[in-house]
């Protein structure tokens, strides 16, 4: 077999396992949109639920859980990326920090439900937060980190070593290097990474179930001690616990997750690529 050959023929197998990936997600993203656009409005997306959630609209839960998302970033995205910091540029390679590495891995595994009973036990229960966005907040923080951490932590080591010898024979310090050299050229793998991380918290259901959510709050919270409406919990709760709920609210609903998904998505895609067009290797 000629070369050529094999890379074609590899080629088309690697194609044809991305098509498969790919299909089936595009497939489920065009049925929900088909069954939800129906129940998209203005009022849909600005008004209170009512009559037991079969009527009215999310401004609620799109309320909550852009509040939870900007919390979550704000608890994650500064420990995090001081985590990542540390473990490239500081610490040394020895058996402790090995540990440290592997701990945070083994932490990305563990279920978010898991995560959502410690928030309970220490946030709501212990630091009498009670339920409310600040303990929900809190705990996504704290699932989203081993992600954040990761990935950083990966963008900032990719960075190539000669950055560091340059920056330091001018005479700069090595913070003066971190922050100057190495954070600019690590920084599209770094938004890769928090938007991955805050995706994750926005669209989990179990952790703010025992932290923050609450199944029918008709009004807007008033502070981050409120409880608060969630799009993942809202929906659900009108798909499994409300008799008879139409199935266009249902799909509405979730198209409405999607869609604060993919937005995400598209920002840091933007973002990226921007940081991305001024790196210099």
């Amino acid at each position: 077999m000629s070369r050529q050959l094999s890379q074609r023929i590899a080629f088309t197998l690697i194609t044809l396992v991305a098509g498969l990936v790919i299909l089936p997600i595009m497939a489920i993203i065009v049925y929900i949109a088909i069954e939800g656009l129906g129940a998209i409005s203005w009022s849909f997306l600005t008004e209170m639920p009512r009559d037991g959630m079969k009527a009215g609209g999310l401004l609620p839960a799109i309320v909550g859980t852009l509040a939870l998302t900007i919390g979550t970033a704000i608890v994650a995205v500064p420990i995090g990326m001081g985590g990542a910091i540390y473990l490239s540029e500081y610490a040394k390679d020895n058996a402790s920090t090995r540990a440290i590495r592997i701990a945070i891995i083994n932490l990305a595994g563990i279920p978010s439900v898991v995560y959502g009973l410690f928030g309970l036990g220490l946030f709501v229960i212990f630091l009498n937060f009670g339920t409310s966005i600040v303990a929900g907040s809190l705990t996504l923080g704290i699932m989203t980190l081993p992600v954040i951490i990761s990935t950083a932590e990966e963008a900032l080591r990719a960075v190539p070593q000669s950055f560091r010898l340059v920056s330091t024979s001018l005479g700069g310090t090595r913070w003066q290097t971190i922050r100057r050299v190495v954070l600019p050229q690590a920084l599209p793998g770094i938004i890769t990474g928090i938007i991955l991380g805050i995706e994750r918290a926005a669209g989990e259901t179990a952790p703010i179930l025992f932290t923050a959510a609450a199944f029918f709050l008709p009004q807007l919270p008033n502070s981050v001690f409120d409880q608060t409406m969630a799009l993942p919990y809202h929906l659900f709760v009108i798909s499994t616990q409300v008799p008879g709920m139409p199935l266009q609210i249902q799909y509405g609903t979730a198209l409405v997750l999607l869609t604060f998904v993919l937005s995400l998505n598209i920002i840091a895609t933007l973002i990226r690529r921007h940081y991305r067009q001024k790196r210099v290797w």
